[in-house]
This record gives structure tokens, C-alpha cells and sequence, in this order.
């Protein structure tokens, strides 16, 4: 094991570090290491094509003074690396720097290589003493700094630390298939304990990311009141069972998604106007300045839509913000939550959201930005332009570090899919909701728990539901299936969801593939997606031209080709 004897400094030089571990300085003629030299990241095709790592370059075994077996293996020189689950690397790496403290314990690592893409996987399962890495060797020296190869102590896959540190990733990919794994009434059903069972099927399914409901004391078993945010003792389990979730669904590489409920927040005890907007003998102890002061605090005018009923937060205060973030920071590094959804994302402006994502580092958010679609009396207008715009620019306010759920597409879709399929393509020929203008910040569902469950006050129907699948699980936007449909409603639709599931990962569907609409009549609509997967919904007979195209899955009123 090679030692410096001293800690990382990521501010040190890469000349200076080379020096400090006593191996020889390669300038690259003149390039500084880790760059390309020419004002860019290292791109996929630099000089006409990849750097092949099979000609020139050592390859095996590598020790440095000691350092324990470090397997070498080649085969990464394809068009895509498919490390999905792990890390996909983009348009080229010039530098990774990983600096983590696990278990409290510093794991230090640093790859440096000059004109050269490096792609790779990294795998550390627990117990596991020796790791290996994949990497593309070129000409330049490779200089490599590993400390800490002894891992059976680190109860954290090395996957999940990358994601930590590289967490806009995730949307650049744009392969994310989620799962809400809740509904209204799951506070009865000793939740954590239940998604515990289901968590190797949620792995299995394809899912890549799980909303949990609000995990915090809340003064309404659903979640959605909170109060004493430190405390994870809710209606849906205990802490120590919350956690042991949060750890097995890392364990099958699921990400949990914390519900982030920060608009509003219930008092201990009475302040000005007799309201309960002070938080005394509870963390945050805040007084009525942390409430706007138009629910009755003292504090600023809302910065958005008032919630009507409770004292809403005033994210004006620097106080407030701070509290906030070294809670967002909590659940993060401490509980153990990966994404977050920010509840009622209309009642504060989006560029607080930005400061939390910032802040806070998730690895994915989305937000609920939910108000009416235009409606004509009860019906449905055609044109929902002014609707989709509304999300786009809270997703802007948030420099686009949030996705939002789709409310424009879950609005047309329930209603094409009752005779008006026409409705499917806009006046430019393109999806007609969010995922048609901005596709890589489109969450697109079904129903959640607001919308359907026992709530039902906006579901879709459900004579129709599998296909409202079949559209969002084959077309661009990052799609989300509601718990009730996965789970509740039958093992029919179970395996007709998993099997869309599979259809959309085999063919390599993410959120900015491309679509060609052929079909947007009453009962008949068809797209191709990617030119690899077509699909057609309602009740006219029809089937993609050309013998290419395989029937991969068909249900009630959908059909899905592929290639």
C-alpha cells in the first residue's frame, strides 16, 4: 500500500502530489496532467476515434511500492460502455478526484492520464479486500494514488460514492425509471417493514430511484404536516427501521427519494395572533419571523402560493435557509437519502430550491409544480402551451438542477386515451406536454397519491391505465410508476409494467431519445421512439411497416414493436 503520510490536499498540484509519492513526472509535452490541452474535456472521438487501450501501454498487474493487486482488464473499447447501474461517462473524463470519509476512515484516490478518455467501474461489495478497476490505458503515463485497499470495514458501495460526488450525472444520463412506493393510506401498513420485502423486486423490476413518503414527525400520520423534522419516528415505522430500509435498498442499488416537505410547517406553541407558529422544545426552534407574514407570522410576504390552513415557511431568512440546508445535509450524509421531492414546489420560489440542490448535492430531484391545466369549461383545451411553460420555468428558476413531474403530459394522456388520441401530438408535431419542450427535466406518471389512491382527486382511468404505460414507458421524459399499479392492482400488471421496464432498458431508451409521431387519430396513435421501439395505443388494428420490427409486448388497446 503506497502511504504519502499525509492527507489529500485536492488544492495541491497533481506536479507537486507526483512528487510527494516519489513516481516521475510526465508533462505530456506540455499538457498539464489530467487535461487535454486544448480548452475541452477529452472527447469521446478526440482524433477520429477512440484511443484504443489494446496497442501500446502496460497492461496486467501494476504495483507501486507495495500496492496490492490491481487487476487490469480490457474490453471497455466500445461504442457505449453500458455501466448503468454504476457510472456512465459522458462526452469524455479528464480528471476524477474522490475524496470520501467512510466509516471514518479517509479513502483517497486519484487517476490522472493525459490525451485519453478513462472509463471506469468500480465495484466494492462488503467483505471484499481486494477491488478491481477498469480503465483505458493510452500512451501517457497513468499515475495512480490508491490508498486504502483494505475495504471489508466500508459498509458503502464505491458506486454510490461516485454518484455522490458526480450527481448531475443522473439527469445528463437520463435513464432513471422511478418508482412512488407509497399511497395515501400506507401510514397503516408498517411501511418500512413492507418495502423492505419488496426491495429485491423493485431492484429486479428495473427501478432505479424509490420516493419514500416524508419520513419526519408530522402532526398527520401521511407526513405531509411536519413538525419535529429531526425525528424519524413516524406513523410509517421507526428510525432503526427506516434505516435498515435506506441501507437494503443500497445494497440492491435502488436510490431512496426523501419527500421534502419545507413549504410549511406546524408550531408547538402559540405566538403572535394566538396562531401556533413558534417551535419551541423541538430542533429548529424557530419563532414566528420563520413564517410568512401572510399566514400569520412575522415574517416576509410569501415568495410563492400560500398553503392554506398552516403556517408557511419563510425562505426569505437567512436563518431559515440555513436550518434547512444542514437538514437537507443530514438526510443526505447522515440518514441516508439520495434524492429528494420537493412537496408543493409552488408555494416558494425556485431559486431557493437551487440553493438546496446546491447545498445539499442530491444525486436526483424532482419537484411537484402542480396547477390546473386549461380547461374550457370541463373540457380539456387542446392547446396546453401556457400550462407545460409554467413548469419549464419553475425548472429554469432552478438552473435546472430539478426535474418536475409532467402534470401536462398526465393531463392530456387521461383524456386521448378515452377516444381523443389526436391530442397526443401538438400543432409542431412533437409530445404535447413537458416532455415534448424539455424532456430531459420530465418526470412523466400515471397517478401518485394525490391524483389516485383514496384521494382520487385527479385519476386517471382505469380501464386505461396499462395504456398510459405503454406511452410514458417507451417514450423520452424519465417515467414513474405509482405503487397501487405495481403492486396492488394484480400480477398482470406487475409483470405488463416490468416487461415495458425491460423493453425501454434493452433498447437503450432515455429521456432525450428521439420520436417520430406517425399516428394521432381518434382511437389510433403510433410513434417510433429512438427508430428502435414502436408503439401503438387504442383500438384501430394497426402495425409498423417493414418485417424489422418484432411484436415485443401487447395488452389491452397497446402494442409495442422492436428491433
Amino acid at each position: 500500500m503506497v502511504r504519502t503520510g499525509q492527507r489529500l490536499d485536492t488544492n495541491t498540484s497533481k506536479a507537486n502530489f507526483m512528487r510527494n509519492i516519489g513516481l516521475p513526472l510526465d508533462t505530456g509535452g506540455g499538457r498539464s496532467a489530467g487535461k487535454t490541452g486544448t480548452g475541452g474535456r477529452t472527447g469521446r472521438n478526440t482524433v477520429g476515434g477512440r484511443t484504443d487501450a489494446r496497442g501500446g501501454g502496460d497492461r496486467g498487474k501494476l504495483e507501486v511500492e507495495g500496492l496490492e493487486e490491481i487487476q487490469w482488464e480490457e474490453g471497455l473499447v466500445q461504442r457505449e460502455v453500458e455501466i448503468e447501474e454504476k457510472l456512465e461517462v459522458e462526452g469524455g473524463l479528464e480528471d476524477i478526484q474522490w475524496e470520501e470519509e467512510l466509516e471514518g476512515t479517509m479513502f483517497e484516490a486519484e487517476l490522472v492520464q493525459g490525451e485519453v478518455e478513462i472509463e471506469v467501474e468500480l465495484e466494492v461489495e462488503v467483505g471484499v479486500e481486494q477491488s478491481k478497476l477498469f480503465m483505458l490505458q493510452g500512451s501517457q503515463k497513468v499515475i495512480l494514488k490508491y490508498l486504502l485497499l483494505k475495504l471489508q470495514d466500508i459498509h458503502k458501495g464505491f458506486n454510490e460514492n461516485l454518484q455522490e460526488i458526480d450527481h448531475g450525472k443522473v439527469i445528463q444520463n437520463g435513464k432513471e425509471i422511478l418508482l412512488q412506493a407509497f399511497n395515501w393510506e400506507s401510514h397503516k401498513h408498517d411501511w418500512w417493514k413492507n418495502l423492505d420485502r419488496k426491495a429485491s423486486d423493485i431492484a429486479k423490476s428495473g427501478f432505479t430511484s424509490a420516493w419514500l413518503p416524508p419520513a419526519t414527525n408530522s402532526f398527520a400520520p401521511e407526513g405531509y404536516l411536519p413538525q419535529n423534522l429531526y425525528s424519524l419516528n413516524s406513523s410509517y415505522g421507526s428510525e432503526h427501521q427506516l434505516k435498515a430500509l435506506l441501507q437494503k435498498m443500497k445494497m440492491h442499488k435502488v436510490r431512496s427519494m426523501a419527500d421534502i416537505v419545507i413549504n410549511h410547517r406546524i408550531g408547538t406553541t402559540q405566538g403572535h395572533g394566538g396562531m401556533y407558529n413558534r417551535y419551541d422544545g423541538i430542533p429548529l426552534s424557530w419563532d414566528e419571523h420563520a413564517v410568512t407574514s401572510c399566514t400569520g407570522g412575522l415574517g416576509s410576504q410569501s415568495t410563492g402560493d400560500n398553503f392554506n390552513g398552516v403556517p408557511n415557511i419563510d425562505h426569505t431568512q437567512s436563518f431559515v435557509r440555513k436550518d434547512i440546508i444542514q437538514w437537507l445535509q443530514w438526510l443526505r450524509n447522515n440518514v441516508g437519502f439520495q434524492d429528494f421531492r420537493f412537496d408543493f414546489a409552488r408555494g416558494y420560489a425556485a431559486k431557493y430550491v437551487k440553493e438546496y440542490i446546491e447545498e445539499s448535492k442530491p444525486i436526483f430531484c424532482v419537484g411537484e409544480y402542480w396547477n390546473s391545466c386549461n380547461y374550457s369549461g370541463v373540457r380539456l383545451e387542446y392547446n396546453q402551451d401556457s400550462h407545460r411553460q409554467c413548469i419549464i420555468n419553475w425548472i429554469d428558476n432552478t438552473g435546472g438542477l430539478s426535474t418536475a413531474f409532467d402534470f401536462t403530459t398526465k393531463g392530456i394522456l387521461q383524456e386521448a386515451v378515452k377516444g381523443e388520441l389526436w391530442r397526443l401530438r401538438d400543432a409542431q408535431g412533437k409530445p404535447p406536454g413537458l416532455m415534448g419542450w424539455w424532456p430531459s427535466r420530465s418526470v412523466t406518471f400515471i397517478d401518485n397519491h394525490d391524483t389516485g389512491s383514496t384521494q382520487a382527486h385527479w385519476p386517471f382511468p382505469s380501464r386505461h391505465v396499462m395504456e398510459g404505460y405503454a406511452y410514458i414507458l417507451t417514450h423520452p421524459g424519465m417515467p414513474m410508476v405509482f405503487y397501487d399499479h405495481m403492486y396492488d392492482w394484480g400480477n398482470s400488471m406487475h409483470d405488463q409494467i416490468v416487461k415495458l421496464i425491460d423493453i425501454r432498458r434493452s433498447q437503450d431508451i432515455h429521456s432525450r431519445s428521439s420520436i417520430r409521431i406517425l399516428e394521432a387519430q381518434p382511437n389510433l396513435y403510433s410513434a417510433i421512439i429512438k427508430e428502435k421501439v414502436c408503439v401503438k395505443i387504442g383500438d384501430e388494428t394497426w402495425s409498423p411497416a417493414g418485417e424489422e420490427w418484432k411484436l415485443a409486448t401487447s395488452g389491452h388497446r397497446y402494442a409495442v414493436w422492436q428491433k
